[in-house]
């Protein structure tokens, strides 16, 4: 089994919003994504989609979208991002999404000798204009993070790898120490996953090794529209 990631399809079947209005790569990007997944990944494969999926308001929207996911080849996990509105009722999702999606929330899910856990994440303390809000939706997210941790530590064996989703990079640009990395470290996780930065100006490490954690960047601008392999 080979894992692989993509970040941030900001995708919009229903309701279609370009996004090449945010610059040359965002031209032809699904086709692009489409392309270099039917290229690289199989039915034993995982793909991991850690947030801002869609740009759906509801889930009758999303679903459309998720025919895009349902067609290719491999499992797919998901956390979501701060654009998926659409994410409401976890219950409802799950009846509705194809049977090769999974979708992740306060909890984990293992496949063959690797468990998957995660959560949204938010911004981290010391990130600019980092607001009460900001650090009342900060810890929510830290412990949602912790629930997902403990589900994963239930399911988990000995010699099963450990990888966390978080939509938001759960540091901020002077990668400084936060509650959301002691909680990641503190469950012997192999990597972690995520998105939400865009653009050229984006202060961003596709690749960062931390205490024996790798961190891998997968928003799709940032990544070419490639999927990133994830070595454990």
């Amino acid at each position: 089994m080979d894992i692989f990631a993509i970040s941030d399809l900001h995708m919009s079947v229903a309701n279609p919003k370009p996004m090449n209005i945010f610059g040359a790569k965002w031209n032809d990007y699904l086709e692009k994504i489409q392309a270099d997944w039917q290229s690289k990944v199989t039915e034993s494969d995982v793909v991991l989609v850690p947030g801002d999926i869609s740009w759906a308001m509801n889930i009758k929207e999303a679903l459309e979208d998720f025919e895009f996911f349902r067609t290719l080849p491999g499992k797919k996990i998901f956390v979501r991002g701060n654009h998926d509105y659409w994410w409401k009722s976890i219950t409802r999702l799950r009846e509705e999404i194809p049977e090769n999606c999974y979708l992740l929330q306060n909890d984990a899910i293992k496949i063959e000798n690797v468990v998957f856990c995660g959560s949204r994440g938010w911004n981290t303390p010391g990130s600019p204009d980092f607001s009460k809000e900001d650090e009342k939706i900060y810890l929510r997210e830290c412990e949602r993070l912790k629930m997902a941790f403990s589900f994963a530590d239930k399911i988990r064996e000995e010699g099963d790898k450990l990888v966390c989703l978080v939509h938001f990079p759960p540091f901020n640009v002077r990668r400084e120490h936060n509650e959301i990395i002691d909680i990641i470290q503190s469950h012997n996780t192999n990597a972690v996953v995520y998105g939400h930065l865009h653009g050229k100006d984006s202060r961003a490490d596709k690749l960062l090794k931390r205490n024996g954690i790798d961190y891998y960047l997968a928003s799709c601008d940032l990544v070419e529209n490639q999927l990133v392999k994830i070595q454990l």
